[in-house]
This record gives C-alpha cells, sequence and structure tokens, in this order.
C-alpha cells in the first residue's frame, strides 16, 4: 500500500511531509486524505485541494453534476472503494467520436491500479479531475445507494483491494449483508444523524435517517429488497433480540465500534404489515460535549442562567418536544457547575454523554427501577446536585421538589410548549401550587433550528409584506421590517450537501418567577396569564430569540417558523 499512495503524490508537496505525516497520509483512507494532507501543510481543504491539483497538473470540478449515462460503466463497489464517480464536464462529445472520453471526479489522486480497473470495465479514455471528497462520497451514496458496494449483484471480477486475501467474504452473502448493516450505521455517523429507521413497506425496504431534527430518505441499492429479511435479522443479533419472534415488539441495543467511533444505539422493532419496522437511536459516547456557547446561548442568556446554577438548591427545569435538545442543555449546565467540591448524581434514561467527575445512573423500568425510585435513593446518597432525566408523573415530581426544599440542587425536563407552561403542568400532576412556586427558580423552554451553511450562505432581499406576517407570527415588533431590506439566505454548496444548512442552533425562552408571578401561580393562574406577566416583565419568547438569530445570520426565518409557530399558537 505504501508505494502506490506516495507515488501518486507530487514530489514537491511529499518533500513537505515528515515521517510522521507520511505514515498518516499512508493510513488515512481514501475519502480522509485531503484533510490529512490539509492539516500536514498547515492549510484549508480547499487550499489543499487547489495545491493538489495543480502540482499534479489536474483539473478541480466544483458544482459536480454526475453523467446517468456511464452510471452503469463501472461497479458500484469499484466506485465506493476509490471514492470516484463518473460526471458531466464541457460539452457533449460529438456523436461521431470513436471513443468518448470519460469524465471522473476522485477524492485523491488516480494511481495505475485505478487506470487498469477502469480499462478493464470501459474502453472509454479516462479524464481526472480532483473534487471535494466530501461531496464525491455524497454524490456517491446518492447514485448508487448507501452500502451498494456490499450488495451488488453480477460481475465478480472485481475484487476490493482491502479484501483481496479475504475473497470468501467477497461472495459470503451473509458477509454481505453484515457489511451493508456496518455501511449504513457508519454513514448516519458521517451524516451526524441521531436516528435510522428500517421501513419495510410494499415492494421496497425504506430506509430513512434524521439529520438535523428532519427525516432524510437514504439513497438504497436497487437489489436491497432481496436482502431485507437478513438485514433484519442480522440487526436484531446485533441487539441479542429474538430473531423468531415476529409478532411482539421488542427492545434491545447495540455497543457499535467502527472507525475510531463507539456507538450505544437503542434499538426498537415493531410489526408492521409487511415486516418489522427497526428504529435505531444513536448515542455517540465519545461525542463532544456542548457549551453553553455552542449551544447558542446570548451572553445575557448566559449570564440569566449562571446566575441560577450558582444557588444551592432549587429546580431548574428545561421544556421542550423530543428531540429539541434539552438532555444537551442540561449536560451544558452540569459541566459549567461540575467541580472536586460538589457531588452531582444524575439519573437518565438513557445516558447521552458521560461527564468526567459526575455519578451517572441509568434508569431501569423492566425491574421495577424507575426515575422515582432512583431518585428515592440517590437522596440517600448525600448529593449537592441531581438531575433528573425526566418528571414524568407526580410521584417524580414530588420528590424532586422535595429534594429542592431540602437543600438540593435539581436539574430535568418537562414535555411542554412553552417555558410558563410548566407551572401549569405540574399543578395539573397534583403538586400544590405553594411548592411550585417555592421550588422553581428557572425554566427554559428551548427549540433547535438549522444553522445557515457558514460557506455559502449569501444575504437575499425580503418581501416587507412577507417579513412583517412573519414578525406578528412570532410576537415580535413588525415595525422592525421597516429597517430591514436583506436577510441571509441558505444556497447549497458542496461543504452542506446542497441543503444550505449546516448544523443546529437553539432557541431559548428564559421564565423566572418574580413576587407578582409567585401571587399568579397561588392563584392557579392560566399558562397565557403568565407568560403575559412574564413578557411584561421582560421575558423574551421563542419567537423573539428566533428573530434575534435570523437577524445575526445564523438561520432563517422560514426555519423559525417552521419549528416554533405551534409553540406560538
Amino acid at each position: 500500500m505504501i508505494a502506490p499512495v506516495l507515488a501518486t503524490l507530487p514530489a514537491a508537496l511529499a518533500a513537505r511531509l515528515d515521517d510522521a505525516r507520511r505514515q498518516a497520509l499512508l493510513e488515512a483512507p481514501r475519502e480522509k486524505r485531503l484533510t490529512v494532507l490539509a492539516g500536514a501543510l498547515g492549510l484549508t481543504e480547499p487550499e489543499a485541494l487547489a495545491a493538489l491539483a495543480a502540482a499534479a497538473g489536474l483539473d478541480t470540478a466544483s458544482n459536480l453534476e454526475p453523467d446517468p449515462a456511464a452510471r452503469g460503466l463501472l461497479p458500484a463497489r469499484l466506485v465506493h472503494d476509490y471514492q470516484i464517480i463518473p460526471i458531466r464536464f464541457g460539452e457533449t462529445p460529438a456523436e461521431d467520436a470513436a471513443v468518448p472520453p470519460l469524465h471522473l471526479a476522485s477524492a485523491w489522486l488516480p494511481d495505475e491500479v485505478m487506470n487498469d480497473w477502469l480499462r478493464t470495465f470501459t474502453p472509454r479514455p479516462p479524464v481526472w479531475h480532483l473534487a471535494v471528497p466530501e461531496r464525491v462520497h455524497q454524490l456517491i451514496i446518492e447514485h448508487y445507494g448507501v452500502g451498494s458496494g456490499s450488495l451488488e449483484d453480477g460481475d465478480d471480477s472485481y475484487v476490493a483491494p482491502e479484501t483481496v486475501t479475504q475473497t470468501e467474504e467477497v461472495v459470503d452473502e451473509d458477509a454481505a449483508v453484515v457489511r451493508f448493516v456496518t455501511d449504513v450505521i457508519s454513514q448516519a455517523v458521517e451524516d451526524q444523524a441521531t436516528d435510522i429507521h428500517w421501513e419495510p413497506q410494499e415492494g421496497q425496504l425504506r430506509i430513512r435517517y434524521r439529520v438535523d431534527g428532519l427525516l432524510v430518505p437514504v439513497p438504497v441499492p436497487e437489489n436491497l429488497l432481496r436482502f431485507q429479511d437478513a438485514i433484519i435479522s442480522r440487526l436484531k443479533i446485533m441487539a441479542r433480540l429474538n430473531i423468531s419472534e415476529r409478532r411482539l415488539p421488542q427492545d434491545g441495543r447495540i455497543n457499535f465500534k467502527a472507525n475510531g467511533t463507539t456507538l450505544d444505539i437503542r434499538v426498537s422493532t415493531i410489526p408492521t404489515i409487511y415486516a418489522e419496522s427497526i428504529s435505531l437511536r444513536l448515542l455517540n459516547q465519545k461525542k463532544e460535549a456542548y457549551t453553553m456557547d455552542r449551544l447558542g446561548m446570548s451572553a445575557e442568556e448566559q449570564a440569566q442562567i449562571t446566575a441560577i446554577l450558582d444557588y444551592p438548591h432549587g429546580i431548574i427545569l428545561v421544556t421542550g418536544p423530543t428531540g429539541s435538545g434539552k438532555s444537551t442543555s442540561l449536560n451544558a449546565f452540569l459541566r459549567k457547575i461540575n467541580s472536586t467540591d460538589l457531588r452531582i448524581i444524575t439519573i437518565e434514561d438513557p445516558i447521552e454523554y458521560e461527564v468526567p467527575g459526575v455519578n451517572q445512573m441509568q434508569v431501569r423500568p423492566e425491574i421495577g427501577l424507575s426515575f422515582a425510585d432512583a431518585l428515592r435513593h440517590v437522596l440517600r446518597q448525600d448529593p449537592d446536585v441531581i438531575m433528573v432525566g425526566e418528571i414524568r408523573d407526580k410521584d417524580t415530581a414530588e420528590i424532586a421538589i422535595r429534594a429542592s426544599l431540602t437543600g438540593h440542587l435539581v436539574f430535568s425536563t418537562l414535555h411542554t410548549n412553552d417555558a410558563p407552561g410548566a407551572i401549569t403542568r405540574l399543578v395539573d400532576m397534583g403538586i400544590e401550587p405553594f411548592l411550585v412556586a417555592s421550588a422553581i427558580e428557572l425554566v427554559i423552554a428551548q427549540r433547535l433550528v438549522r444553522r445557515l451553511c457558514p460557506q455559502c450562505s449569501r444575504p437575499a432581499p425580503v418581501a416587507r409584506v412577507k417579513l412583517v406576517e412573519s414578525l406578528a407570527i412570532l410576537g415580535c415588533n413588525a415595525a422592525e421590517a421597516d429597517l430591514i431590506t436583506e436577510l441571509k439566505a441558505p444556497v447549497g454548496c458542496d461543504r452542506c450537501r446542497g441543503t444550505g444548512y449546516r448544523g443546529r442552533i437553539g432557541l431559548f425562552e428564559i421564565f423566572r418567577l418574580n413576587d407578582e408571578m409567585h401571587g399568579l401561580v397561588l392563584q392557579r393562574a392560566s399558562t397565557r396569564t403568565l407568560a403575559d406577566s412574564a413578557r411584561q416583565h421582560g421575558m423574551r419568547t421563542l419567537g423573539q430569540s428566533g428573530w434575534e438569530k435570523v437577524k445575526a445570520g445564523y438561520t432563517t426565518l422560514d426555519e423559525v417558523l417552521r419549528v416554533i409557530t405551534v409553540a406560538e399558537k
């Protein structure tokens, strides 16, 4: 392997690498070599791509458009292994051209082995172009399907370089299914998906990822249906489920390791009309934790929350629907206060982040260890700070409030649309209003919106009429529309895979009770009454928080409206 990789690297660039960096380059997969080279040369990836192309005398290709006419020329496995994709380039060759060239975008410089394989499958001479590895990989997925190289039928003349000594695996259908499942999960990690859904439909097995809160259909190989039963069985075996039981729902977990990533995957199966539907929740045990800054909190919001985090007792609640980042926020708060002089215990379902120095506990409802039972035992452990993953019932709520009133700082979550709604939800559960008013120090409602791609977003003019309507829906001052002529808009590029968005950012509504609101709680006032009072005393709503993020260029009005309109109604 050493000679071909280094042989493709131009001497001018190879001379700038020391032995350690050369070794790192040799060990990196093709789609990661540009990243390694960029780090070794102290360049950005676009700069490294330009330098590599210039040194090798090749063109760079941007805004790639695949060539559908050439799709069937190359085996999917070869395309996956070498990270190459046939593209349209320039004018279409004349019909009388004897052998038109085959334009190929590659994530790395071609070598003789690649050219030899190409000559095996097509007489068309290759014309090479270097392109952004992420985009090449994404186009391969879109046009050949995730894991299509694993399940490929037909011509077995091509053998992947890394499996030359394992040819028995190539022809083994079981091994192909194992590799396919691994490819699908690995791609989900690459796309930063939180869930994978395997959904048997009439005539197809549909696979979808949840990325940035939205479900995204995954392109799959054309022959996937043939392997449906084997794939479902493989997933159930990985989760240690009963593969012969197809009539009842089952739950399990998978410990998945690939490419240095360790995942704790929660597995849920349900029987459907065609076959079992399987959902995987991906929990990256080594995922980089979020700080309050990275969550998207402004300096003012951080100051409001930090002041309460210093309290010795009380309850801090984070509210929002499933998938709105509540656990992530609580984790950021824990890291903010974590120190050697505090005993912190968490009760979670599941444990999403590992926090050094914190005692983390997993609930086990199947053996009778619920949030309420765990909380009772934790109170005997001399904690200073307790995090309860969720308040689901009156029992848990009562124990949490009693803990806060006896000198503990308690963090937890509730499912309510807005922050004032958490107060009325606790009262509706049967908690006495005077206990709620005494214990609750802060309620934070939050949502996650997609963040504009910093590489391609551009200012665009806005229609005043639409802006006025949007501001009215968000509860903002419509007069601001007179001052705004343009806002940043999504464009789409290779880096964001054409969506115009990369990652997510939080919107926050921070509700803190004052004397007037204490009185309203004791009177069992409605959520609307509490919200009106809070706004009069300066609470910024989710809509107003979203508008601030739009003005700052982090997201778009359409995205904010999509996420929080329901909450504001």
